[in-house]
């Protein structure tokens, strides 16, 4: 299958022209100043953190914000957010520690991994907000200090989403 995620300006919108096969063009039209902020319910008084860094420096009425069980889960949703043309940017963030269960290395990479492809198929910058230290413990030590860094990996996420949307509308406007 041949792909193409072209972005082209028409007027004040920005559109994205023939995602996924281009034998079947169709157009979605989005509004650039739109995001979506996907996060896991994991360790969500944590994770949670991550949305309250974010909305520091993008208003609170510019971002749709979804749940999801888990860091596993980030993915689908982000891609199906991303094609939908709603939004300039997603971001997922997630917690994923080493229960003893699994190899949480494995998951999060899968989650990493599952995220990059859902930008690079829908041609929407897709942001990954996922940690996985390398140890953690349900202290309180531990929470403050991983609730802390989340809500500076929140900052970094929308600081990113809004330079790529800048980027971005600016690369529209010297091709037109």
């Amino acid at each position: 299958m041949k792909e193409n995620g072209r972005l082209v300006s028409s007027g004040d919108r920005l559109c994205v022209i023939a995602l996924g096969d281009v034998s079947q063009p169709k157009e979605i039209t989005m509004t650039p100043t739109r995001y979506a902020f996907v996060k896991a319910n994991w360790h969500f008084e944590i994770v949670d953190r991550a949305l309250d860094g974010f909305l520091e420096l993008i208003p609170a009425d510019r971002v749709d914000v979804y749940d999801v069980p888990g860091a596993f889960e980030l993915p689908l949703l982000a891609r199906d957010l991303a094609a939908s043309g709603r939004y300039a940017a997603v971001a997922a963030a997630a917690f994923v520690v080493d229960g003893g269960i699994y190899r949480h290395d494995f998951v999060a990479q899968a989650v990493v991994d599952g995220l990059m492809r859902a930008g690079l198929d829908t041609g929407i910058p897709v942001l990954s907000v996922s940690l996985t230290p390398h140890h953690y413990q349900e202290t309180d030590h531990h929470k403050r200090i991983y609730s802390s860094h989340f809500i500076e990996k929140g900052r970094e996420a929308a600081r990113a989403a809004l330079m790529i949307t800048n980027t971005r509308a600016l690369l529209l406007r010297i091709a037109a």
